[in-house]
């Protein structure tokens, strides 16, 4: 691809240092500036030719039209429904993530939030703090020979199945992207959605967020479990409708979950946070050092190749402009 000429980029929220070193050791002015507010955002934006965002900086199409000279939003993580992609993409503004920088870490949440689940271990912790010796009340069940459903087989689906298989569970997923011969050589057994329900334990989900993804679990397929099942979300607040779910646990058919995002964050309804069989958390799958330092150097690192004429990865947008791009492959939804 043509280099594209990029002299300055904004960073507008925290991210590992060794992002703004990479930039500026390949000649790219960097400025940084936390917590703005979309007015100031707005006003800053029209000086940059780069921005790097997390997740908290919603990049919306005003943002995006008062941005005259921008050429890449860089977001240092996965998910980019903070980034309004099609109005970027039709000002010829390229989107893109780092794909695999916070995989192993959203894959480990994943998996403690299902070992708290069987375990009740917050609760617990919480009873013993609070003076209590309460064994009876904190039985757990073993997740040996327990079936856990993954919906959607990407990157982090992968990795969460390698490790609950170490757990004897059996790891049965769904995927409309990822070939059934490859789920298979994970040691998932692929099938639909339909086959899938009723036979889960544990039910995790890992896909986008996206009109086919929104309340993918809601009360018609809660029903289609079985009773008791466990649910986990690591992805996006979304995937599973919140209402459904808190009717789900109110009436048994749902016997616990674990949640690390929500549908607006911080969540002003506390139903779901405060229910006795929900383990949450504020939106630490990609929060170690691990994966913040990863996120930071590989953004960086791709804004400098894109600089340089190199393929791009992590492309989420295509430019309109006549340049010849290399988007990463799909992985899961």
């Amino acid at each position: 691809m043509a280099p594209i000429r990029v002299q300055s980029v904004l960073i507008s929220e925290s991210v590992d240092p060794r992002c703004r070193s990479i930039l500026e050791e390949n000649g790219i002015r960097v400025t940084e500036k936390h917590n703005m507010k979309k007015d100031e955002l707005i006003a800053e934006i029209k000086d940059y030719d780069g921005l790097v965002v997390r997740s908290a900086t919603k990049v919306t199409s005003d943002i995006i039209n008062a941005a005259s000279n921008l050429k890449i939003i860089g977001r240092a993580g996965t998910g980019v429904d903070n980034v309004d992609v099609d109005a970027a993409t039709k000002k010829g503004i390229i989107v893109m993530n780092t794909p695999s920088g916070n995989t192993i870490s959203a894959a480990e949440l994943t998996c403690a939030l299902i070992m708290s689940l069987s375990r009740h271990v917050p609760q617990a912790v919480m009873s013993m703090k609070a003076g209590n010796w309460d064994r009876k009340k904190f039985m757990g069940a073993e997740l040996y020979g327990k079936v856990l459903g993954i919906v959607g087989l990407g990157r982090i689906g992968k990795e969460v199945a390698s490790r609950m298989q170490s757990f004897g569970m059996r790891t049965i997923g769904y995927d409309p992207i990822t070939p059934p011969e490859v789920a298979t050589s994970w040691g998932v057994e692929p099938m639909s959605l339909e086959q899938l329900w009723p036979q889960c334990d544990y039910i995790t989900v890992h896909t986008p967020l996206m009109p086919s993804t929104v309340g993918l679990l809601n009360d018609e397929t809660f029903a289609k479990c079985k009773k008791g099942v466990k649910v986990v979300n690591c992805a996006r607040g979304g995937i599973i409708d919140e209402a459904a779910l808190l009717r789900a646990l109110e009436s048994g058919q749902c016997g616990g979950a674990g949640l690390d995002v929500f549908i607006e964050e911080p969540p002003k309804d506390r139903s779901l946070v405060n229910h006795p069989n929900v383990v949450s958390c504020p939106h630490l799958g990609a929060s170690t050092k691990e994966a913040q330092a990863r996120c930071g150097q590989d953004i960086a690192q791709q804004i400098v190749d894109m600089v340089n004429g190199k393929n791009l990865v992590g492309a989420v947008s295509f430019n309109p402009h006549p340049i010849v791009m290399s988007k990463s492959p799909p992985k899961g939804f």
